[in-house]
């Protein structure tokens, strides 16, 4: 079977579960071997972002440690990841660098106009190397991306019918392991999207303007702004500063000290599992955020890292300018 191009992927050998469908990714750690034969049919069969999303943390996520999720729908690339994962997007002139995190619930993030994907889940993975191509099925993988990398001196595999194509007939400790599958017809070596230099990662596109707000914020002169879209906050907020797909709300807060960066953070509804929440998103801020959710203690914001907010929750953007997220 030659790979379709345009739903092809190139991978490394390794031990996480590697399940490509037409509409959907799933990337799962050894110790989901498990979760690995019904969520392969279903991707296989098709399902896309919501639905696979759904299936993954049907069961809660207190018993599942890391995964991650792609789906292209149109011309955006949603990505969802947990633990120890990470992936690059490229777009444009830029590289939006995504990485799970064990202190959150996961990380979401949806580009526009991505143009290469990778996925690593293995640090020790040789970036420059390339053990096969599929264009649907299962894989044991390290790293993975589309479209396919080529690696010159890789190994042609023999494919094996139960990972390209057919709803296995196995129980799930039978999991077929892989070295490789067959190779595309590619000539000219592509090359793999290196590890994310230091910097600030990129920013998604936030959703456009909902029916109805999913929250409010309450500033520190007792005004409140409704997230309905994007909302902006910082000393002098500048649209450019993220590419969103409606008019972002800009808000302007007091800095008497400077400490305020001047688009410090974004408020957005949220979208997939945070679907009726609204999520902050530090951009980079020179100080840093700190938020503190009612209940828990507090907790620094990484930059480019979304966490979902629920009513009570308080965001510290220093210089003693806090913003209060209050029922809509």
């Amino acid at each position: 079977m030659t790979p379709d191009p345009g739903l092809a992927w190139s991978f490394r050998s390794g031990g996480w579960f590697g399940i490509f469908g037409p509409r959907a990714t799933v990337v799962l750690p050894p110790s989901e071997k498990a979760r690995v034969a019904a969520l392969w049919e279903l991707v296989d069969d098709g399902a896309g972002f919501d639905e696979t999303l759904d299936a993954l943390i049907s069961a809660g996520l207190r018993e599942l440690p890391g995964f991650v999720l792609v789906s292209e729908e149109g011309d955006e690339t949603k990505v969802v990841i947990r633990g120890a994962a990470r992936v690059h997007l490229a777009a444009g002139d830029e590289v939006v660098h995504v990485e799970g995190d064990d202190a959150t619930t996961w990380v979401e993030r949806s580009v526009a106009g991505v143009t290469r994907v990778r996925i690593e889940v293995d640090d020790d993975t040789a970036e420059d190397s390339v053990d096969g191509v599929l264009d649907g099925g299962l894989v044991r993988l390290a790293c993975a991306e589309h479209p396919p990398a080529v690696d010159e001196h890789a190994r042609p595999a023999e494919q094996d019918p139960r990972a390209v194509g057919d709803v296995p007939d196995h129980a799930p400790d039978d999991v077929p392991d892989h070295d490789g599958l067959t190779r595309g017809p590619q000539t000219e070596p592509v090359p793999l999207l290196g590890p994310p230099p230091p910097g600030i990662p990129g920013q998604p596109p936030a959703p456009p303007v909902t029916v109805r707000p999913v929250a409010r914020l309450l500033l520190p002169g007792g005004e409140t702004v409704a997230v309905d879209r994007s909302v902006l906050l910082g000393r002098a907020p500048e649209a450019s500063r993220i590419v969103t797909d409606g008019e972002p709300r800009l808000v302007t807060v007091p800095s008497p000290h400077q400490e305020v960066s001047s688009t410090h953070l974004e408020v957005r509804p949220g979208s997939g599992a945070d679907h009726g929440s609204a999520v902050v998103t530090d951009l980079g801020s020179t100080n840093g955020s700190v938020i503190v959710q009612p209940g828990l203690p507090p907790e620094d914001l990484r930059p480019g890292v979304t966490v979902q907010l629920v009513p009570g929750a308080v965001v510290d953007l220093g210089d003693g300018v806090t913003i209060e997220v209050v029922d809509a």
